[in-house]
């Protein structure tokens, strides 16, 4: 367990890449910042919505929950395990750079501060997303732990872009 020192961050980054697909191509999946539930695939489907602010710009917040399955429930069991939810609100968003930040604020997943930034960038045959974070510790929760859902989430993110755009 991580013992907490008020004075200390947690950073990491995830990246994906993917090929023969353009930055160009991406980012208008990613523009959308209240429909990443169908992106993200620990988002329950229709759960990423718009709460208030305009669309595209700074003050923008969303509401996204997610829903963890119990152990001991079935694959297709309604039962499920206690929603978690989050209100993020975007920061900035910048199309000629492709990046956007945001903060999560209201929130019972843990987390007294967060920011996210999310850039997609061209590369030789594809693109990059990169999807970087600083918070403060989180009970309960390693930085490594934090790394890994981040990493899967940008896995699985990238592989449903992949899928739409290669495969509409």
């Amino acid at each position: 367990m991580y013992q907490e020192n008020n004075d200390s961050k947690w950073e990491g980054k995830a990246t994906a890449e993917l090929r023969n697909i353009t930055a160009e191509q991406v980012w208008p999946l990613l523009k959308d910042f209240c429909t990443f539930d169908k992106w993200v695939p620990d988002l329950d489907s229709e759960k990423c919505h718009y709460v208030e602010g305009a669309y595209g710009e700074p003050g923008l917040v969303r509401y996204c929950v997610f829903t963890e399955q119990s152990s001991s429930a079935l694959p297709n069991d309604i039962d499920k395990a206690p929603t978690k939810w989050c209100n993020e609100k975007l920061l900035s968003m910048d199309p000629v750079q492709r990046t956007l930040s945001y903060e999560m604020t209201e929130n019972n997943l843990g987390f007294r501060s967060y920011i996210g930034k999310i850039k997609v960038i061209e590369i030789d045959g594809g693109c990059k997303i990169e999807w970087s974070f600083t918070c403060n510790p989180v009970e309960g929760m390693s930085l490594e732990d934090l790394r890994g859902f981040k990493e899967s989430n940008l896995k699985g993110m990238a592989e449903g872009m992949r899928k739409e755009l290669q495969d509409p």
